[in-house]
């Protein structure tokens, strides 16, 4: 745990230069209307990039940038996960290490997914990273295409 106080999300956008006071205090004011996550209406409004966003989030919750992106696959891994874990959760296992398994989330504030994805991994440790929305659709189509292949050579 963390000794000192945990910054927001604005804080550390501040901090790092990527919006001005007055960037934060608009998307606030927005976000008491809309009731959306404030990362995602700085995005929308185009005052910072997702992958400013996704840097300043693992600031924040004190997690790892991870990348789907061209990334080997393991679907003997992945296979021991439920589909609507990987589907409907976005949980994606990445890879295996002894007996830790590297899990990318698009979302650190969805615990539901997280615990749900502990319960699946029946005693092995888990690390989440976090990865762009992007990637996990893109990882989300080749697991849909993976599944398809399996279904079409049992119905062969």
């Amino acid at each position: 745990m963390q000794d000192k106080k945990q910054k927001h999300l604005g804080e550390i956008l501040i901090e790092k230069g990527l919006i001005k006071e007055e960037d934060l205090e608009g998307a606030l004011e927005e976000q008491k209307k809309t009731k959306e996550f404030l990362g995602a209406i700085l995005v929308r409004n185009n005052l910072i990039e997702e992958k400013d966003l996704l840097q300043a989030l693992c600031e924040h919750f004190g997690m790892e940038l991870g990348s789907l992106e061209n990334k080997y696959i393991d679907w003997g891994l992945v296979g021991r996960f439920s589909s609507s874990l990987v589907l409907e959760n976005d949980c994606f296992p990445l890879s295996q290490e002894g007996n830790l398994v590297i899990m990318a989330i698009t979302d650190p504030l969805n615990a539901w997914a997280q615990k749900k994805a502990e319960i699946e991994a029946r005693g092995i440790k888990l690390k989440f990273v976090l990865v762009s929305a992007q990637d996990m659709r893109e990882a989300k189509e080749r697991y849909l295409r993976f599944l398809r292949s399996g279904i079409d050579r049992l119905l062969e």
